[in-house]
């Protein structure tokens, strides 16, 4: 696996209050978003917000007790078979899948498995964008 973060996603419970916060009190660029999520634009990857209950539904965990710590990390690459084989190497080095790789909602192409201590990683495929090492100067 090539180490990097393309997104980070946080649940948050009052999505406008969290816009305002990052967008108008911290001063993040917001991209264009759909309704349910915000996107905001860091230096080589994105934070996104989302309802709590909707992201740990997507990750088909529950949003009750410690299943769920509210956000997770996001390793986006290059083609469908490239999610499957990360969340392959991810499991051989000692994670859990939770989501097996495959299509999603928004389009794209995406798996979770949970690093040794819990902490949710989303392996994705968005075709609508890539964050890789030319977009980030490395």
């Amino acid at each position: 696996m090539n180490p990097r973060i393309s997104m980070i996603t946080l649940g948050v419970t009052d999505l406008e209050r969290s816009i305002r916060f990052y967008r108008d009190g911290l001063g993040f660029p917001q991209l264009e978003s759909p309704p349910s999520v915000a996107f905001f634009t860091l230096s080589g990857s994105w934070l996104g917000l989302y309802g709590y209950d909707a992201l740990a539904e997507d990750a088909t965990l529950s949003s009750q007790g410690s299943g769920f710590r509210g956000f997770s990390l996001a390793h986006n690459v290059m083609s469908e078979a490239e999610v499957d084989k990360t969340l392959a190497e991810a499991v051989a080095a000692g994670a859990t899948l939770v989501k097996p790789g495959q299509k999603v909602f928004w389009g794209g192409y995406s798996g979770y498995f949970q690093d040794p201590d819990g902490y949710l990683w989303e392996v994705a495929h968005n075709p609508f964008f890539w964050i890789g090492p030319e977009d980030t100067g490395e």
